[in-house]
């Protein structure tokens, strides 16, 4: 991934919430089968390893899994929020007019071995931790146990398991880091004036120690 430095987010803390708060990764390979990429929901366990390991499922009908099963490298890519940035927000260009559009936005890319498990205990172990994280938002949250369990039993023999010790980690928050501190004020007043753009705006404030934000 192209980090220019002033992008680059190396805090391990950090790079793990973004994965937890946007679980749907891209999981890419390269294999026989060439270049192929799913969205599919990652579970990561910080614990496991060193800089954590993450854990998913595919189905056995999704060929993805036939690449990766002799430990081949994978990449996982997370993507949370994500914003255009018009010009206009720049006190730049009232000075000069040499300003042009961009993007910001924050990713997280791992890499490291795979494995292929095909175990079921595992399987529903896994099935519980993703499904326990997202269902403790909820105030009634279902479980799996709230399934049958030959019905369970008949999905689990549907789907592989995939787990990736992550070897390597990179975070880049590209939020206007860049740019002059008017610029700076200028992009967060601009996110601030637009709907849904509350996260993003914060990032801005906070990454370019704007006033109040240090």
């Amino acid at each position: 991934m192209y980090q220019p430095p002033h992008f680059r987010e190396d805090d391990l803390g950090v790079q793990h919430a973004l994965i937890r708060a946007h679980p749907l990764g891209l999981l890419i390979t390269a294999g026989g089968s060439g270049l192929i990429a799913n969205p599919v929901p990652f579970h990561l366990d910080a614990e496991a390893s060193e800089k954590g390991t993450l854990r998913l499922h595919l189905a056995k009908a999704n060929a993805q899994w036939r690449d990766i099963q002799d430990g081949a490298p994978v990449l996982a890519v997370f993507q949370g929020v994500n914003s255009y940035v018009t010009p206009s927000w720049y006190q730049t260009k009232q000075e000069t007019g040499k300003v042009v559009p961009t993007w910001n936005y924050v990713i997280v890319q791992a890499r490291g071995p795979a494995r292929v498990i095909h175990d079921s205990d595992w399987l529903r172990a896994q099935i519980d931790a993703i499904t326990g994280q997202h269902e403790s938002r909820r105030e009634k949250p279902w479980t799996v146990h709230d399934a049958p369990d030959d019905f369970v039993r008949a999905q689990l023999k549907g789907i592989v398991g995939i787990e990736i010790e992550i070897a390597s980690i990179e975070g880049k928050w590209k939020v206007s880091q860049n740019r002059p501190v008017a610029d700076r004020e200028g992009v967060a007043a601009g996110l601030g004036a637009m709907a849904g753009e509350d996260e993003m705006q914060d990032l801005v404030k906070r990454y370019g120690k704007l006033e109040g934000n240090h």
